[in-house]
C-alpha cells in the first residue's frame, strides 16, 4: 500500500480550528508580554502597505526591496522587454538548500495581462511578501517553499498598466504595439481625448427630445436607462469623450494599440476576422513571446495561474467548443481544485470558458494546458456582489421592502461607501462635432477594480487559492523497499514509488499531444538488470507486468505517474553492493532510494 500520504496544506483544518480556538481563549485570558508590547500581530521583517495601486516603476522598486530583504530565497530577473521598453520583472522563490528551482515542481503566476486589470499585480507582490514573512513561522508555508519553486510575474503588460494608472485610463486594456484599427493606413491616430481637462475620459450624452435611445431614470437622475424598442427617449449616448482626430467622420475609432494580449498564443489561435484582437500570427507580440521563452526553458512548471478582472470567476479551458472537451481524468483534477476554490473565494464561480463566459481563441491558459501540459486557471478578480450586496430598503411606491439592484446599487454604494467620489456629475460641454452635450460618468477605478478598502481580502484569498493549487502539483517520493535473495547473486528488489499530490506528473492531454517528456526510472550501481516490471498488487501473489524496453536501467514512463497513487516496481538483478533507484519527472521533481544487496 506504500507509506501514508502526507497531509496537504488544508488537511489539518479541523485540528487547526480547535487548536486555534484554544489558543485564542488562552490569549484572551492571559495575553503574552510580547502581545501586550506590540499588539496581536507578529513583527514583520518588512512592513509594507497594501492600500494603493503601484505603477510599473513602483512594482519594480518593491520587488527589488523584497529581493534585498530575503536574498537567500528570492531572485529577480527581467524575462524581456515590453514594446514600450519596460522590463518584464519576474521573481523566483526557491530554497536552494532543498534543491535548485528547476529540479522542483514549479508554480507560475502572472497578472496584468490587460493593462486596466491591475489588482493581480498586487496579489503577486503580496504572495511574495507573505511567503517570505511566514517562512519558518507557519509550518505549511515553510513546507511549500521548501518543496516547490514559484515564478511570479506581476505585470505582463507594463505599458498598458502605466497608461491606465498614470493617464486617463482609457485604452489601458491593450498593449501598445501600433495597430491600424480603422484600416486607413495610419496607426493609433484617433483615440479618446480629455476635452474638459479633468484628467478623465468621461462619457458623452446628448439631449434629443423625442428622438433618443435613453431616458433619465425616475429613481436617480444620474442613471441613463435604455428605452424599449417601441418607445423613444430624450437622450442618446455618444460613447467616450473625444473628437475626430483624423477627420474621417468618426470619433475614437483608432485608439492606442487595439488588440488583445491574451489572444496571441498558438493554442487554437485564429485570425482577426474570427478572433478579434489576435494580431497577425501567434507570438507576434513581444510580451507573450518572452513568457513562452521562459516557460520553454522551465519545463518543471506544473501549475499556471493568470489573474484578470473582473466578475469573480475561476476559469479553465477550453476557450472554444471546437477545441474538444478535456479528457475525463484531467477534468477530475481541474474540478477538484476549481470547486475547492469556490469555497475559498466567496462570490466566485468555477467556469469552463466557452460554456460559461464566452468563446475565445489563442488564450494563455489554452496554450499552457494544451501546448505545455500545465494545469492552468485564470481568475477574474473581484465580484461586485461583494461590494454591492445591497440590503433591503423600503419601497414607498409598493410599501414593500425591495433590494437595491442593477445600476441603483452602484450609485447607492458610491454615495455611502465612497462618499460620491467615483462618479463625475453630468455637466454641459460644447463639443466640436456633436454640439451641446453633457460629460460625466464613473471614474476609471470604479466597477472593474475593487475599492481599496477591500484589497486585503482579495489579495489573501486569491493568493491562498494559488498556494492550494501549488500544493496539488505532483510530488514524487520513494516509499517502502524490499530485497529478496533468490539464487546466489540474483536478487528481487521492490521499490514503492509515490506521487503524493493530486496532479499527475503528465496529464492525459499532454500525453495525447506529446508535449511533456516521459518520466524516467533509472538504476545506478554494480548490478545487471535481468528483468523489470510493475507489481499488480504487492499484497497478493500474482505475476509482475514486465516492461518491454531496450534499456532496463533507464525506463521511460510515457503515461507519467497518476496523482495520489503508489506503484511498486520490481527488479530482478545480479550483483552486490548498493543499488540506487531514481524516479525523475519534469513536473514532479526527482526522488531516489538506495538499497543494499545481500
Amino acid at each position: 500500500m506504500g507509506r501514508p500520504m502526507k497531509t496537504n496544506i488544508f488537511g489539518r483544518a479541523v485540528l487547526g480550528f480547535v487548536v486555534g480556538t484554544l489558543v485564542l481563549m488562552m490569549s484572551v485570558v492571559a495575553p503574552s508580554a510580547s502581545a501586550q508590547q506590540r499588539g496581536s500581530d507578529p513583527e514583520h521583517t518588512l512592513d509594507l502597505t497594501w492600500d494603493r495601486w503601484l505603477d510599473h516603476d513602483e512594482l519594480g522598486e518593491r520587488m527589488r526591496l523584497m529581493e534585498r530583504t530575503w536574498p537567500d530565497f528570492l531572485d529577480l530577473q527581467s524575462i524581456g522587454m515590453s514594446y514600450g521598453g519596460r522590463e518584464m520583472w519576474l521573481m523566483t522563490i526557491n530554497n536552494p538548500a532543498t534543491g535548485t528551482d528547476d529540479s522542483k515542481s514549479a508554480m507560475y503566476i502572472e497578472a496584468n495581462v490587460h493593462g486596466n486589470e491591475i489588482q493581480g499585480g498586487e496579489v503577486i507582490l503580496y504572495t511574495i511578501w507573505y511567503l517570505m514573512e511566514n517562512y519558518g513561522k507557519i509550518e505549511d508555508v515553510t513546507r511549500l517553499v521548501d518543496e516547490r519553486a514559484f515564478y511570479l510575474l506581476p505585470s505582463v503588460n507594463p505599458d498598458g498598466r502605466d497608461y491606465f494608472l498614470d493617464g486617463s485610463g482609457s485604452g489601458g486594456r491593450t498593449g501598445h504595439v501600433p495597430v491600424d484599427s480603422d484600416g486607413d493606413g495610419a496607426f493609433d491616430e484617433d483615440g479618446p481625448n480629455d476635452l474638459n481637462g479633468n484628467g478623465l475620459i468621461d462619457q458623452i450624452r446628448k439631449y434629443t427630445p423625442g428622438e433618443g435611445t435613453h431616458r433619465v431614470s425616475a429613481l436617480d437622475a444620474r442613471i441613463m436607462e435604455q428605452v424599449p424598442p417601441d418607445e423613444t427617449g430624450d437622450w442618446v449616448i455618444l460613447g467616450s469623450e473625444g473628437i475626430d482626430d483624423d477627420g474621417d467622420g468618426r470619433v475614437n475609432e483608432d485608439p492606442i494599440g487595439g488588440y488583445d494580449p491574451n489572444r496571441n498564443y498558438p493554442a487554437d489561435w485564429q485570425p482577426n476576422y474570427i478572433q478579434g484582437g489576435s494580431m497577425n500570427y501567434p507570438f507576434e507580440l513581444p510580451e507573450p513571446r518572452a513568457i513562452n521563452d521562459f516557460m520553454m526553458a522551465h519545463p518543471n512548471i506544473a501549475g499556471f495561474q493568470s489573474f484578470h478582472n473582473s466578475g469573480g470567476m475561476i476559469l479553465r479551458g477550453p476557450g472554444s467548443a471546437w477545441g474538444g472537451a478535456y479528457p475525463a481524468a484531467d477534468v477530475r483534477v481541474y474540478d477538484e481544485i476549481g470547486e475547492f476554490g469556490e469555497r475559498m473565494l466567496p462570490y466566485y464561480n468555477y467556469i469552463v470558458i466557452w460554456r460559461g463566459l464566452y468563446t475565445s481563441h489563442g488564450s494563455s491558459i489554452d496554450w499552457t494546458n494544451d501546448g505545455l501540459g500545465i494545469i492552468s486557471y485564470g481568475n477574474e478578480l473581484w465580484n461586485g456582489g461583494q461590494y454591492f450586496n445591497s440590503p433591503l430598503l423600503q419601497d414607498q411606491q409598493q410599501d414593500v421592502r425591495q433590494p437595491i439592484s442593477g445600476q441603483r446599487s452602484r450609485y447607492f454604494f458610491d454615495d455611502f461607501l465612497e462618499f460620491g467620489d467615483e462618479f463625475v456629475d453630468w455637466a454641459p460641454f460644447d463639443h466640436p462635432q456633436f454640439g451641446p452635450v453633457e460629460l460625466g460618468g464613473f471614474k476609471k477605478l470604479s466597477s472593474r477594480v475593487n475599492p481599496r478598502f477591500m484589497s486585503m481580502e482579495l489579495f489573501h484569498r486569491n493568493m491562498s487559492f494559488t498556494l492550494y493549487h501549488a500544493d496539488m502539483m505532483p510530488l514524487m517520493s520513494m516509499g517502502a523497499t524490499s530485497v529478496e535473495s533468490l539464487d546466489g547473486s540474483v536478487h528481487r528488489v521492490r521499490v514503492d514509488i509515490t506521487n503524493e499530490s493530486l496532479i499527475p506528473t503528465i496529464t492525459v492531454r499532454a500525453r495525447q499531444n506529446k508535449v511533456v517528456r516521459p518520466d524516467l526510472i533509472t538504476v545506478d550501481g554494480n548490478v545487471e538488470i535481468i528483468a523489470v516490471g510493475w507489481v499488480v498488487d504487492k499484497n497478493r501473489p500474482g505475476p509482475t507486468q514486465l516492461i518491454d524496453q531496450r534499456e532496463l536501467d533507464r525506463i521511460m514512463v510515457r503515461s507519467g505517474h497518476p496523482g495520489r497513487t503508489t506503484k511498486t516496481i520490481e527488479y530482478l538483478v545480479r550483483g552486490s553492493g548498493e543499488m540506487t533507484v531514481t524516479y525523475a519527472a519534469l513536473k514532479g521533481g526527482t526522488a531516489s532510494v538506495t538499497v543494499r544487496l545481500r
